[in-house]
């Protein structure tokens, strides 16, 4: 990969980031399901306290996907 593919994908990764902090920041208080889907565990024991949020992981991990393949289908080299 050249450098100038690497600036590329650098510079797309920093738009992504910031337009996520933004919409976290701005819509942060609509998003309290994030984290509470069924399927998400939580464990509370007397010291330890331990969270995998499995389906908002298999969610957002689907939505990527879809956005990626739309990307792919729009931009075909």
């Amino acid at each position: 990969m050249s450098q100038e593919g690497t600036g590329k994908i650098l510079l797309v990764i920093g738009v992504a980031l910031c337009l996520a902090g933004l919409l976290i920041w701005k819509f942060g208080d609509r998003l309290t399901w994030v984290g509470r889907l069924p399927g998400d565990f939580t464990y509370e024991g007397e010291h330890i306290k331990f969270y995998f949020p499995l389906t908002t992981l298999l969610l957002l991990n689907g939505i990527f996907w879809l956005l990626l393949r739309l990307k792919d289908w729009l931009f075909k080299d």
